[in-house]
């Protein structure tokens, strides 16, 4: 029986954390029906794909980060059945560079394939922009987007969100049979995708418990701009930790998506790029020949669309309101936690003991 390696590419903000949450979540589960993830703990796969797209600053990154490379071999090597990597990022990756892991990953005596999630280009431009602000962005919607970068290293860009680019680099390497392109169906319920994904790497959906799973939300217009405002002003937050645990998870995720908020929409010119874009790549999925485990139509912008705000339309009234809310929450947050840090004998010293930051993180926010 030939053994596989599937490589799960993203693209970026089309169900990946989630999928990857069940994985990681339920790796044990998974092994049991033949699946390992290799590596030794879910970064690993990120840091895997810096390694694959050569990014410059790896050489000041921690020692368990330049390991994760030969760790994640040595596991699908040594394993008798199929292995998955999965990361967003390896979407970026030239086509030489894509060959080049292709390769290490077939020295193991696997056969390759390669998953590729995608989504309608309209949503996906609008939850990429989000999550470069996430990452400390303070590019505005109107200028976001408007370029296609020749760059790996550029993630929230056309580079690893335009479906056809990206398999344009792929399909070099890895022929459309063993290349499974699963677009996302927005109308039906979350774990459809987690079905359709089981099938093609040859589980069973049902065993495998879903429930700690989670999908990553979008913020509202307001908060958006907000948040944008806001990372002009974090000139010290440039680390990856800073980015994610305060940036991303503490301030947007915790404090700015759990307000609801308004939807909306990019520019109209940017509305007719992504419409464009969707129709190339489904005209390049008809013209290929590739395992594509869904309907195309769920890749086309739809021809109506309702009324929804552009983030020009945000006054500067509503962003002071809405940080005055989330002022107002974190500093309640920050009060209870001494108070708790106190009552625990914590010795107080300037700021936060770590003890106290720690839980700080993973504290939601008040409801609005």
């Amino acid at each position: 029986m030939t053994r596989r390696a599937f490589l799960h590419i993203g693209l970026p903000k089309t169900a990946t954390t989630y999928l990857q949450t069940i994985l990681w979540g339920q790796r044990d589960a998974v092994a049991e029906q033949g699946l390992l993830l290799p590596g030794r703990e879910r970064r690993d796969h990120l840091w895997v794909s810096r390694v694959v797209r050569e990014e410059p600053d790896r050489k000041r990154r921690p020692e368990r980060e330049h390991e994760a490379m030969d760790r994640v071999l040595a596991d699908v090597a040594a394993w008798d059945g199929d292995v998955l990597v999965s990361h967003e990022f390896f979407a970026a990756a030239s086509t030489g560079q894509a060959a080049a892991f292709a390769a290490r990953l077939a020295a193991t005596g696997r056969e390759g394939h390669v998953i590729v999630t995608a989504r309608e280009p309209l949503g996906l431009f609008t939850a990429s922009w989000q999550e470069s602000l996430k990452n400390r962005s303070t590019t505005p919607l109107a200028d976001y987007g408007r370029s296609e970068s020749t760059s790996p290293q550029d993630i929230w860009d056309w580079r690893t969100l335009d479906l056809s680019l990206v398999l344009e680099r792929w399909l070099a390497v890895v022929p459309g049979e063993r290349t499974h392109v699963l677009p996302l169906d927005r109308s039906a319920d979350r774990e459809e995708i987690w079905r359709r994904f089981a099938g093609v790497v040859g589980i069973d959906p049902t065993r495998v418990d879903v429930s700690g799973s989670f999908p990553n939300e979008s913020m509202g217009v307001v908060e958006a701009e907000l948040l944008r405002r806001v990372n002009g002003h974090l000139g010290e937050f440039r680390s990856a930790f800073d980015r994610g645990v305060w940036i991303r998870t503490f301030l947007a995720d915790e404090r700015l998506v759990t307000r609801g908020g308004e939807r909306f929409w990019p520019y109209p010119d940017q509305v007719a790029d992504c419409r464009a874009r969707g129709e190339r790549a489904v005209a390049l999925l008809a013209e290929r020949d590739v395992d594509l485990v869904g309907d195309p139509g769920w890749l086309l912008v739809p021809e109506t669309l309702e009324q929804r705000r552009t983030p020009d339309t945000v006054s500067d009234t509503e962003v002071a309101d809405a940080a005055a809310e989330v002022i107002a929450g974190l500093l309640g947050d920050v009060r209870a936690l001494k108070a708790e840090a106190k009552q625990a004998g914590a010795t107080e010293q300037p700021g936060l003991p770590s003890r106290v930051v720690s839980r700080l993180r993973g504290r939601r926010s008040p409801s609005r």
